[in-house]
């Protein structure tokens, strides 16, 4: 056991030494950490000796994805939101659905065994974008704000947006034949998982900057609390909606927003501690996803699974952002970006353990396919983002 948590610490301490300077080329840290972490697992050298249960995995990378959300929501910038809203709005609203949709139809073409269901889980598992991996974009001074804002609104929400359609397709699953999905039933969880979770989360976030600042005002915080303060928010957030029924990813981007509309004061000295964090627990959840399923990825790799994760970066997601844009003013590079960089990561492994747990008739097909994805997308994403925003400094 410890000899794990050793080689896990040195690789964190290694990589932090580094993340400056490897960050600005082309290699991110989620493809140093995955890769790190297969290496040492038990496929290769075999220095990783660990066996980590499924709810333990999921709320790692539940909260690593929780105060991601938080922390990029209070730096969202929102003069430059409010004038260029229709982007993320057509993304969420628009090119969700398609993607969604677009990947239920293609799915069907290429697995001939899944039911509709099992094919609307693979789809909406793999739609929403992750805040993490698209970091180093949304941070890339390069990139034009209103690019950069609407690809974190939409990664901040579609995730949340995804959870009650997840939901939904779960009861569809455990019903019998006869039964029947009403339609006050369907808006009622959507209302439920999204209006409880923005409502908790904004007024967590927006108390607690109002809090903070008045401590702060008086000095009543010590200086070694200050860099938790983002991560407990963050924390309450996610939790208190979950434990209401709402989502929590919902609530910790509402929450940041919520905070960063209400402070006034700088707050890049208190989000240093909750990005550190963010950093430590998205890495060990990168570095586990290594050493625990992309092995087991590679044994159960079959031509449809590599098909459909291959359409699922490529024209399920490029085809409906497209579309979305259509009458947008922006100039087609710019449209190509956007509907390239929707990365797969945490929320994608969130819904992955979440589809695992339900014990479907081919929770192994989607499993692998989902995890594949995500694999692909690391590097494929990771690769490609200094070059591409690179491009518009040329332009």
């Amino acid at each position: 056991m410890y000899q794990n948590f050793a080689i896990l610490s040195f690789v964190l301490l290694c990589y932090a030494f580094i993340a400056g300077k490897l960050e600005k080329g082309p290699i991110s840290g989620p493809i140093v950490f995955l890769t790190l972490g297969f290496l040492f697992g038990p496929f290769v050298f075999k220095a990783l000796n660990i066996h980590i249960e499924r709810e333990g995995y999921l709320v790692l990378a539940e909260v690593a994805l929780a105060l991601v959300l938080f922390s990029d929501a209070s730096k969202t910038n929102l003069r430059v939101l409010n004038h260029n809203l229709k982007f993320p709005v057509r993304l969420l609203l628009i090119g969700l659905p398609l993607t969604i949709l677009a990947g239920i139809v293609l799915g069907k073409a290429i697995f001939k065994e899944l039911s509709w269901v099992e094919l609307a889980l693979l789809s909406t598992a793999l739609a929403p974008t992750d805040a993490a991996l698209g970091q180093p974009v949304v941070s890339d001074k390069r990139v034009p704000s209103k690019i950069r804002e609407a690809l974190n609104v939409e990664s901040g929400l579609n995730d949340g947006i995804c959870v009650p359609i997840v939901l939904l397709l779960f009861t569809l699953h455990t019903l019998s034949a006869d039964a029947q999905v009403t339609f006050s039933y369907t808006l009622q969880l959507f209302v439920q998982q999204i209006g409880i979770g923005a409502v908790t989360g904004f007024g967590i976030g927006a108390l607690g900057s109002i809090l903070v600042t008045f401590a702060l005002d008086r000095r009543w915080i010590q200086t070694s609390w200050k860099p938790v303060l983002i991560v407990m928010l963050a924390l309450l957030s996610f939790f208190l909606a979950q434990s209401l029924d709402g989502s929590g990813f919902i609530a910790s981007f509402a929450g940041g927003l919520g905070f960063g509309m209400f402070y006034k004061n700088n707050k890049e000295p208190l989000l240093e501690g909750a990005e550190g964090n963010s950093k430590i627990l998205a890495g060990l959840v990168w570095i586990l996803f290594g050493v625990t399923i992309a092995g087991f990825i590679f044994q159960h790799l079959t031509l449809p699974r590599v098909l459909y994760a291959l359409a699922s970066l490529t024209i399920i997601r490029i085809l409906p952002v497209l579309l979305s844009l259509i009458g947008s003013r922006i100039n087609l590079y710019e449209r190509i970006f956007i509907a390239w960089f929707g990365p797969r990561g945490l929320a994608s492994i969130v819904f992955g353990f979440m589809i695992m747990e339900e014990h479907l008739p081919h929770g192994e097909t989607l499993s692998v396919t989902i995890g594949l994805t995500i694999l692909l997308s690391v590097f494929a994403h990771g690769f490609s983002a200094t070059p591409m925003a690179r491009y518009f400094s040329k332009s």
